[in-house]
């Protein structure tokens, strides 16, 4: 036997007694929450599931972006959501009208219908400032200014603003808001953070998320995202998407 593989072997125990012990940690960290289940809801949705063949529910989780799917591939493939990304318009019309957004949506609407009936598509947009796709949308300052207002009863009223303008257009999802606690001014999307304050960032995220969703079940509000990545305002040197070097306790709380 070769005289390192005992020593080899140790340091993997080790190592892996280390991993476990810091996923441990992490969980302990971590704040509990209780999940909100709808039981009448839930069974809606397992029975809709049932209904479906695999080829349907590849369609549903799929998600391509605008300039990359029509609405007849939408009917074909049974596609339960699109995105439109920065550079994103109706037929590649910056100066798209918002009733050109509405159009489309309704043909997109239309063609998932036919594929899923009683299971719509959702369309998500990045309405990180108001609207901001949309040429003549009400555009609000980013979450930097927003974090030094403090104020929550405003952020929560532009997320109100936001959201009419979004189901206006025939969308019904918001990537926002983005929660990042910017750690190091290096990083280039530090203007999407509320601050450096984790308390700060969750109260006026709250906010924002309440003021997108109200009136949601009532045609009003649309769904909100919490993004993006966890501990990515953290980054080393402010690089975007690198590493975050970060304890389990400072990234739970």
């Amino acid at each position: 036997m070769n005289r390192s593989t005992p020593l080899l072997a140790a340091l993997l125990a080790l190592a892996t007694a280390a991993s476990a012990a810091e996923t441990d940690a992490i969980v302990q960290a971590w704040p509990a929450r209780k999940p909100v289940r709808d039981a009448a809801l839930e069974s809606k949705v397992e029975a809709a599931l049932k209904g479906l063949t695999l080829r349907q529910k590849i369609g549903q989780i799929t998600q391509p972006e605008i300039r990359a799917i029509t609405p007849e591939q939408v009917r074909e493939y049974a596609i339960g959501t699109i995105l439109n990304g920065g550079g994103g318009w109706p037929g590649n019309d910056r100066a798209a009208t918002p009733a050109q957004w509405r159009e489309l949506s309704e043909k997109f609407q239309a063609a998932a219908l036919q594929a899923t009936p009683g299971i719509p598509l959702i369309w998500g947009t990045d309405a990180v400032h108001g609207h901001n796709n949309v040429r003549g949308a009400t555009l609000f300052p980013h979450n930097i200014a927003l974090g030094a207002t403090r104020n929550a009863d405003l952020v929560r009223d532009i997320g109100r603003a936001t959201a009419r303008a979004v189901r206006a257009s025939g969308l019904h999802w918001a990537f926002a808001p983005t929660l990042a606690v910017v750690q190091d001014v290096r990083w280039g999307r530090t203007y999407e953070s509320y601050g450096v304050d984790p308390a700060l960032v969750k109260r006026l995220g709250q906010a924002a998320v309440e003021g997108l969703q109200e009136g949601l079940q009532e045609g009003r509000g649309v769904l909100a995202t919490a993004k993006h990545y966890i501990g990515d305002g953290g980054t080393r040197r402010g690089i975007d998407q690198g590493l975050a070097p970060t304890s389990p306790a400072d990234l739970a709380n």
